[in-house]
């Protein structure tokens, strides 16, 4: 990659966009924080999880998966062609992570209490697991991603240092990330007569970490084949291929867990059901496992940028529905039996949009001021 920062432009039509979305979803924030959840969203004692929780922090911390995934190949097995992609893929994850967590502090009741996790704990609550995690791996994150901020401000020794102890701390990092993936599914075994049987199983926290996997690897090349475009940089066509060739084997185990746990549990009758949700299970199948599996055993697909852009896009929107279809979708029948209904207003939209943009607008700011992009140029 021989990507300059100062041939990022910053005021551009995407970023002025960017800036529109970003103002107009701090209006819905602070709506938010001065009205309540009750005013401001559909959320209720019935259903008090919404879409905040299934796309923004569900979603959005299966997307920071790459984070994990490209600092154990390069830091742990040693797969140094994966070196120029470590930072995009760290920082995304170090962004995603942030977003997720003012995701969850906009979502609690008291948004100010969100500390309240890192002194009192309660080790038997499978949230508070998942609570801690996120703010300890938020913080290996931040660390992985410091060598380019020493770098930037001239503490050279300060940033050799760090990248001497990056295996443990990308070691740590891995450990963390794959207990909190997994430990995200495990929280929604605690409704099992609530979510539907296509998705309820106690296989489900394993689920969870093999598509957060699947999602992450995406994610990465998705990423790497975007900022090449907008910020005139050639990916490595090897790199993307290899990517491709990875998301084969945790595509193809996924299905054979999914099968596995729908043939254990609700049948196969369940999904071809014709109600609401075998019609979602299948399109998240279809969507997310079947059509890119299909795509990435052809050759041709695998190098070409133009078709592996294309089963990104199929993978990452496939995981979103089925981390939709375990928050919402899933338990909408039981909540309707009890004469609940939920969608969520255009508030919550907004402020979705506004961490989205957000998380755009901070990686470009800093692939514009740090050494993000041209990583793989640094010297071992």
């Amino acid at each position: 990659m021989s990507t300059e920062r100062h041939e990022i432009k910053m005021f551009t039509p995407m970023t002025l966009g960017l800036l529109i979305l970003i103002i107009a979803g701090a209006v819905s924030v602070y709506k938010r924080m001065t009205l309540g959840l009750g005013a401001t969203t559909n959320l209720q004692d019935d259903f008090p999880w919404g879409f905040w929780i299934g796309f923004d922090v569900l979603g959005g911390v299966a997307m920071a998966a790459g984070g994990f995934v490209i600092a154990s190949a390069v830091y742990l097995f040693n797969m140094k062609k994966y070196k120029p992609i470590a930072r995009p893929a760290i920082l995304t994850a170090f962004l995603g992570y942030l977003l997720a967590a003012s995701g969850i502090f906009l979502d609690i009741g008291h948004p100010f209490r969100i500390w309240h996790p890192v002194v009192m704990w309660q080790i038997h609550s499978i949230m508070f697991i998942v609570a801690i995690h996120v703010v300890i791996y938020t913080t290996v994150l931040a660390m992985e991603s410091s060598p380019m901020f020493f770098e930037r401000i001239g503490l050279k020794g300060v940033q050799r240092f760090v990248e001497k102890i990056m295996m443990p701390i990308a070691l740590f990092g891995t450990l963390l990330s794959t207990l909190h993936q997994s430990s995200l599914g495990a929280v929604y075994l605690i409704v099992p007569d609530k979510l539907h049987p296509l998705w309820y199983s106690s296989l489900l926290p394993f689920s969870f970490l093999v598509s957060a996997i699947m999602m992450g690897l995406s994610m990465v090349s998705f990423e790497s084949i975007l900022s090449s475009k907008f910020f005139k940089h050639k990916a490595d066509m090897s790199i993307l291929s290899g990517l491709a060739r990875g998301s084969i084997v945790a595509i193809g185990f996924y299905f054979v867990l999914k099968i596995f746990i729908l043939l254990s549990g609700p049948g196969l009758g369940a999904a071809f059901a014709g109600t609401m949700e075998s019609r979602l299970y299948l399109l998240e199948m279809a969507v997310g496992v079947i059509v890119p599996l299909i795509l990435l055993l052809l050759p041709s697909v695998r190098n070409s940028m133009g078709s592996i852009f294309l089963v990104n896009c199929f993978v990452i929107v496939g995981i979103v529905i089925n981390r939709m279809n375990v928050s919402i979708f899933g338990l909408l029948r039981h909540a309707q039996e009890r004469g609940v209904s939920y969608f969520p207003t255009g508030n919550e939209f907004m402020v979705t949009l506004f961490l989205v943009a957000l998380g755009i607008f901070l990686f470009k700011f800093a692939c514009k001021y740090f050494n993000v992009l041209s990583y793989g140029e640094v010297k071992n």
